[in-house]
């Protein structure tokens, strides 16, 4: 029988328990016969000897029904276990003595000779003990052979319960090698025999033991200390879990079942943020709240959390049919009794917008409606320029003709000093809003019907962890089919942050702004996505490089080696949330960038990319195309960011002669 076959045993049923200390009590009572007459085996036939036999079994099988020794787990035997073997011998034994001694005389009922009871006391109790012992070395023995070694971050409560939990169970898979604390009045000490070590000491412990596994046991250890020590961990090739603080636990009490096994989300998670629900819930409450783009990443986590606010009605546009009926179903389950409407349409649908704007008469306007990815907008410039500048446009106009009061717009860090389409397209829209709303609030148009004051205002932030199309779900979906993981540049490094986070920001940045303002979130550091592809690697259990490949495909088209949330010319200053900036940007003349916003849809309208392209790079100076056939139309030159600045800047010059021969002709 191999080991593994032993662990997979089931326990022993009380009967068969019963029956084995039987045949070990008789086995016992032939010994110390035996022993008593010199191994005569003559002595075995006698009739004292049948008679002792049978009374002596009689008064054990009554000791073990009052002592119940039957009834504990023989593979988890302790001291309790073996002391009712004890109480069972000794009420057997002395049970016989008492009768040898009371009734011996005057009944001639003798059992057995006082000694050959004596005897049987010790060798009964040291054969069913010593079979409690046997049995659980044995499993204590597969268990280490057929166990994990595993450490344990923390030698606190949490620690020193998640490791007695492990020692006993032979159903964790884990063995316990090593506690990990840097404290240093603990470091070197032992607890129930397991050393107690420092993190600068865990690649030898992972060498000597041959480690795979980690579990984080420290009671309420901060998100980024958790995501540091996992960091640790997951750097030498160790899988790694999390047992949760006792406050977590909803009776108390500790399980394996709790261990929560740390994923890729988890490491980019920060600290949850705290937001002015109560002034977000008076800008919401009651009010009627236009979502559009409201079936994406972004849009839908932003229905939901207004949802919560009690809108007087929430109406969802989006384009995409499937995906709005999704949400609207997950409202009618979540959110019983939501008045909410589903509108499908284009946001560059005009009359569809007017319509809208009309039935619904919004308050409140949260814009999320747009294409996102970088490399389908180079080869689609034009798509770029009708939906994410035309399209905002018509949302911003209709907002200020219908009264709205506030109209929230998420842009994204590519807006900043733009390498790509998309990333200019949005940046075009924020000079867009930016300008409508100084024009708004000129004294002159304060009175006029044309202007009603809006509060415009943009949020910006980087990439969304598990977003529609974003690198996390890729990742996951090629470890699915065994790799190779592909990564566009070994340097590229990107900002994450959740959905829940970003959208709880864009809330509060709502009901900060005044107007005008574009609000930049604190996204944290940014990772390097070919370590991101490591961690996950590692955390499907798998060796990066060995079973899992991970390949450089390149840049594509207009990619960026890493974003940026304010440009040259933009400082920041802090708000009173200390995760929202507010960037300090350049006015935008609202006729300005009105007639060139007209002109470029015009272009657009005609289909030309490159014709596309250079009206944005016209407009926008500081659009210089990276990895892209765009590139052709910039002419760089190095000039100083001021007359009088040490530092210099990357700029582009206008030239129209870039543009490739036979496209020039058709334009």
């Amino acid at each position: 029988m191999s080991w593994s076959t032993i662990l997979k045993l089931g326990y022993t049923p009380r009967w068969v328990v019963v029956l084995m200390d039987f045949f070990l009590s008789m086995f016992s009572i032939i010994l110390s016969f035996l022993l008593y007459y010199k191994l005569k085996t003559d002595a075995l036939s006698s009739a004292q000897f049948t008679r002792g036999v049978a009374i002596t079994l009689a008064f054990y099988t009554i000791s073990f029904f009052l002592i119940k020794s039957y009834k504990e787990i023989i593979r988890h035997a302790t001291y309790q276990s073996v002391f009712k073997i004890f109480l069972v011998a000794l009420l057997a034994n002395g049970s016989l003595l008492a009768v040898n001694l009371l009734f011996g005389k005057q009944m001639k009922l003798h059992t057995l000779p006082n000694v050959v009871i004596i005897i049987n006391f010790f060798i009964s109790f040291f054969m069913m003990g010593g079979s409690r012992v046997f049995i659980k070395n044995l499993f204590k023995t597969a268990m280490k052979i057929n166990t994990d070694p595993v450490v344990i971050y923390g030698s606190g409560n949490i620690g020193q319960a998640a490791m007695r939990l492990l020692l006993p169970n032979t159903q964790s898979k884990w063995k316990v090698v090593a506690l990990i604390d840097d404290r240093p009045n603990i470091k070197g000490k032992r607890v129930a025999g397991i050393p107690i070590v420092a993190t600068s000491q865990i690649e030898k412990v992972i060498s000597k033991y041959g480690v795979k596994n980690a579990i984080i046991a420290v009671d309420d250890i901060s998100i980024e200390r958790r995501n540091e020590v996992a960091a640790l961990f997951i750097g030498h090739g160790l899988q790694v879990s999390v047992m949760p603080s006792m406050r977590h636990q909803p009776d108390g009490e500790l399980t394996l079942r709790r261990l929560k096994k740390i994923n890729i989300e988890d490491l980019l998670e920060r600290e949850p943020i705290k937001i002015n629900n109560v002034q977000i819930s008076a800008s919401l409450k009651g009010k009627r709240v236009l979502i559009t783009g409201a079936a994406g990443s972004i849009g839908s986590e932003i229905v939901r959390q207004v949802a919560s606010f009690h809108p007087e009605i929430i109406v969802l546009c989006d384009v995409a049919e499937s995906p709005l009926h999704s949400i609207g179903l997950e409202l009618e389950e979540k959110f019983k009794g939501l008045n909410y409407k589903l509108f499908i349409s284009s946001i560059t649908d005009a009359k569809r917008m007017k319509n809208l704007f009309r039935d619904y008469t919004p308050d409140v306007v949260f814009h999320a409606a747009a294409y996102k990815h970088v490399p389908m907008m180079e080869d689609h410039p034009h798509e770029a320029i009708l939906n994410n500048v035309l399209g905002t446009k018509m949302m911003a106009d209709l907002s200020v003709q219908h009264g709205v009061e506030r109209f929230v717009m998420v842009s994204t860090d590519k807006a900043v000093n733009p390498t790509n389409v998309m990333g200019a397209s949005k940046r075009l829209a924020e000079m867009y809003i930016q300008g409508l709303y100084e024009q708004s609030i000129q004294p002159a148009n304060l009175q006029a019907s044309r202007f009603k004051k809006t509060l415009f205002i943009t949020t910006r932030f980087g990439n969304v962890l598990a977003s529609n199309g974003s690198v996390i779900p890729h990742f996951k979906a090629q470890l699915e089919r065994g790799g190779p993981l592909t990564v566009t540049h070994p340097d590229i490094t990107r900002f994450f942050m959740t959905i829940h986070e970003a959208c709880q920001l864009v809330l509060e940045a709502a009901v900060m702004g005044k107007g005008g303002e574009i609000f930049v979130f604190d996204m944290g550091k940014s990772i390097r996505i070919a370590d991101l592809a490591r961690n996950m690697i590692t955390l499907a259990g798998l060796k990066p490089d060995v079973d899992v490949k991970i390949t450089y495909t390149g840049l594509r088209p207009g990619e960026k080696l890493y974003e940026e949330v304010l440009s040259e010319d933009e400082t920041n200053l802090p708000t009173y949330h200390p995760k929202i900036m507010l960037a300090r940007v350049q006015s935008t003349d609202y006729e300005i960038i009105n007639e060139a916003i007209t002109d470029l849809v015009t272009i657009a309208r005609k289909g030309n990319e490159w014709e596309c392209v250079k009206a944005m790079k016209d407009i926008l100076p500081e659009f210089i195309s990276n990895n892209s056939k765009f590139e052709d139309l910039d002419q760089l030159q190095i000039q100083p960011i001021s007359p009088d600045s040490n530092t210099a800047r990357l700029v582009r010059l206008v030239n129209s002669n870039n543009i490739p021969g036979d496209l020039k002709q058709s334009m």
